[in-house]
């Protein structure tokens, strides 16, 4: 495998064309995957990324639908060798009520896993980078210009001693700049989710915390390597807090209403997560002998929209820059993945025949809308309006694989959010009755 921070080094000296088929914005998992599947195809893509990997970045559990998407930009070979964490299932401890679920007894036979977000998400800006994606770091783009021909994208390179202006000009032009959301800032199109449903997440990362197994026991963090994790998930008062053990920290985060932290300044959001991780049952007994990482604590405010024009002729707005639902369900990277492959697919056909454009991203947008209303359904017990088409949901639930479907009904048991959900599958007809489907009652962790 490639050396983390080769594409990096590699791009810092090139020189950003004028001109390229397909710009795409931002080098997270969404612009990383689409520019790796259209550049495997030979066409011309040029991605600009602001920062410079490795970045910090959170997100770290991928449920196993994602290697499908993998596999689509091979990738998967590379996350294989990179040796993160495989993790055995999930555990809920929601308003008294402990479940657990183990992939295995759905007939995954290749692993969920527990990630470091900046490795992996260099591992695959490199694999994009070596499939023919011409790379560009510290490049921030600021603008995007449709009033010609053909979009003109105009950015500020930072790489090197003085910052510079420049532009270039694409036939399409892919917005992955997560939540930045640079087109939908542009266009007005991004819209927050109605204030009982809009939240905001506070984490951090933890030395020498113990972990949960499938068992419900916990083990010390010298076990990491030799018994399989799995994501521990606890609701407290209006909110619900991750834990997910990586392979040398443990990363905890807290998913709380906006309202809560109104008025604190950063310091006092910290001290409210500290004091909050502390004070919540199952998690004080797992961080009873960790030691908090000073300087790790992080926080995205206000972080539930949606936009109501994610693709055009000649651009697609992907990943979080599309949208962002809580992230209970680990849906993030997957709904990165998902949108990358509807787009390349998309973008493929269009440059082939122009003439058929607008009906290729009225096609990728409808996808897109079926797949954020099916996590939004799923992670939330409300959702009214807000960017959700019941009928696009429910066609999409009947043409998700079966033991993916399955798997996300059997996790809805895990917590008491997901009524638009079980309503959904019901009127689509793929109800499996109202049992929690391989979702397992446990009487209690062994902490």
């Amino acid at each position: 495998m490639e050396a983390p921070g080769t594409a990096g080094v590699m791009a810092m000296h090139g020189e950003i064309p004028q001109g390229c088929d397909v710009l795409v914005i931002g080098g997270g998992p969404a612009g990383s995957s689409v520019a790796a599947l259209l550049a495997k195809d030979g066409i011309d893509v040029v991605l600009l990324e602001k920062a410079r990997h490795p970045r910090p970045q959170v997100g770290e559990s991928l449920i196993p639908h994602f290697w499908k998407y993998a596999d689509q930009t091979g990738a998967s070979g590379l996350i294989e060798q990179a040796g993160f964490i495989e993790k055995a299932g999930g555990i809920s401890a929601w308003n008294g009520k402990i479940h657990r679920i183990a992939f295995a007894e759905f007939g995954f036979t290749r692993p969920a896993l527990h990630v470091e977000r900046d490795v992996f998400d260099q591992l695959l800006l490199n694999h994009a980078e070596n499939q023919g994606a011409k790379i560009h770091q510290q490049v921030a783009v600021n603008r995007v210009d449709f009033g010609g021909s053909r979009p003109r994208v105009h950015y500020l390179d930072k790489r090197g001693g003085n910052a510079c202006e420049g532009s270039i000009v694409c036939r399409y032009v892919i917005d992955a700049s997560g939540a930045s959301a640079l087109l939908a800032g542009q266009f007005k199109s991004r819209k927050l989710i109605d204030s009982r449903m809009r939240f905001l997440s506070l984490w951090g990362y933890y030395e020498n915390a113990r972990f949960i197994a499938s068992d419900g026991a916990s083990h010390p963090a010298a076990d990491i390597g030799k018994v399989k994790p799995v994501t521990f998930v606890t609701s407290f008062e209006d909110g619900w807090i991750w834990h997910i053990a990586l392979r040398r920290l443990t990363s905890v985060g807290l998913v709380i209403n906006t309202d809560r932290t109104r008025g604190m300044n950063r310091s006092e959001r910290e001290r409210f997560f500290l004091e909050t991780c502390r004070r919540t049952p199952h998690l004080d007994r797992l961080l009873e002998p960790a030691e908090y990482q000073d300087n790790s604590f992080c926080e995205r405010p206000d972080y539930s929209y949606y936009s109501t024009r994610l693709c055009g002729e000649n651009f697609y707005c992907i990943g979080d820059a599309a949208s962002f639902v809580d992230p209970i369900y680990s849906h993030g990277v997957l709904n990165a993945f998902y949108n990358a492959s509807m787009t390349a697919l998309a973008v493929n056909e269009s440059l082939k025949d122009p003439s058929r454009s607008a009906r290729h991203a009225q096609l990728c947008e409808n996808r897109m809308r079926q797949f954020y209303g099916f996590s939004r359904s799923l992670a939330l017990g409300e959702f009214g309006g807000d960017g959700v088409d019941a009928q696009l949901v429910q066609h999409f639930m009947r043409s998700v694989p079966k033991v993916e479907l399955e798997l996300m009904l059997a996790a809805s048991f895990m917590s008491e959010r997901s009524e638009n959900f079980h309503r959904l599958i019901r009127e689509a007809g793929l109800d499996r009755g109202s049992s929690p489907a391989r979702t397992h009652f446990m009487e209690r962790l062994e902490l």
